[in-house]
């Protein structure tokens, strides 16, 4: 299997630990919300679970999705097509989508804490790859910044 043998470099290392790092402290605390009855969300907790259920599906498949495209379709160059069209940086959306989605599924208020701080986190983390972009690509990433307004959900942000 080809992921098993990837290594990514040590830059990338502390990014991807910076960004699923409200994952993992989510699926680590949300459970004690069920487990000690602490921390709960004051909503019905069915339909709280089934929401969070709902979200959190919703947010992995655009994760897929945009993962596989991303595999297909980059070889280097700056990708423009796709989700690329709406919204520049899918993944990081996918991820805060993901975050909500287990809180909620989690029925704790810990967890919907810990995925609201996520964004701010994700936010920093997008200007600072950004300014890397316009490095590794130039007048064509400020193209695609004008031409693709918008970072992570369209019409909002």
């Amino acid at each position: 299997m080809f992921f098993l043998d990837y290594h990514p470099p040590k830059t990338l290392r502390m990014l991807f630990i910076f960004h699923y790092a409200p994952l993992i402290l989510i699926i680590l605390i949300g459970p004690l919300t069920a487990l000690y009855n602490i921390w709960q969300i004051p909503s019905p907790p069915l339909l709280t679970i089934i929401l969070g259920m709902l979200i959190f599906l919703a947010g992995t498949m655009f994760y897929f999705k945009w993962e596989i495209f991303w595999h297909k379709t980059y070889k280097g160059q700056l990708v423009t097509t796709g989700i690329f069209k709406h919204i520049r940086h899918p993944h990081y959306t996918s991820l805060i989508i993901i975050a909500y989605g287990l809180a909620f599924f989690f029925y704790s208020l810990a967890a919907l804490l810990i995925a609201t701080i996520s964004i701010p986190i994700m936010i920093a983390s997008i200007i600072d790859e950004e300014h890397h972009l316009i490095k590794q690509y130039g007048e064509s990433y400020k193209q695609f910044m004008e031409q693709t307004p918008w970072r992570m959900i369209p019409k909002i942000f």
